[in-house]
């Protein structure tokens, strides 16, 4: 029985030191934005130049980006930041078909378990942006939707870019989730749909100039 349990008491301590070591090398980091969307635009598709852009209007604010640390939409948030000289962080993570961090990051966290890297994720963002992605982003939306939802985290700019993308999701969530009262109407104002990514960086660089006088 003690055998058995072993396993089970050595994934404990790889959580912790997941943990520990995510908040050492983080813990100087102040006011950035998570930004969330598919691996899989490549370089030439349009998605991936608004990403690239994304990523220079931010640094040029002296905003720090972090993305999931892969390739696609990830990778040029990163590239952006990190060719404006910003902040540019991603947390990888280990998935069965390898996926390396991509080549423009000043840290790079990579990790086993899929919620201590949310952790991470929210742990320093005072924003999230969702550009265009499949299960990966549509959870990482859902999950600080129902963190802001629930008050666990103070309620902060969550927007979504790209409104054709995004309609069918936000129809459904409006005519059927909460017509059926599983959400309220209040719930459907936690997340911001914009067509750029000039306005969803103006929503966030506003966003922090506020929380920054309120700290003054």
């Amino acid at each position: 029985m003690l055998d058995a349990k072993m396993p089970e008491a050595w994934r404990v301590l790889r959580i912790q030191s997941e943990l520990v070591d995510g908040i050492e090398r983080l813990i100087t980091l102040k006011g950035a934005v998570t930004v969330f969307g598919s691996a899989r635009f490549p370089e030439e598709a349009a998605e991936y130049q608004e990403g690239l852009r994304l990523g220079e209007l931010l640094a040029r604010e002296g905003v720090p980006v972090i993305t999931g640390g892969g390739p696609g939409i990830m990778e040029a948030c990163n590239r952006g930041a990190f060719c404006q000289s910003g902040e540019s962080i991603g947390l990888s993570i280990e998935l069965p078909h390898e996926q390396l961090p991509n080549a423009y990051l000043d840290i790079n966290l990579n990790f086993r378990y899929f919620f201590v890297r949310k952790f991470m994720f929210v742990k320093h963002a005072m924003g999230f942006i969702a550009m265009p992605g499949g299960y990966g982003t549509l959870d990482e939306l859902f999950e600080a939707l129902t963190l802001v939802q629930t008050r666990k985290v103070r309620r902060f700019p969550i927007v979504l870019v790209g409104k054709q993308y995004w309609a069918g999701l936000v129809d459904w969530m409006r005519n059927t989730v909460l017509t059926r009262g599983c959400i309220d109407a209040d719930d459907l104002s936690l997340f911001t749909l914009v067509d750029t990514v000039d306005e969803a960086a103006q929503i966030i660089i506003e966003f922090i100039r506020e929380c920054d006088g309120e700290a003054r």
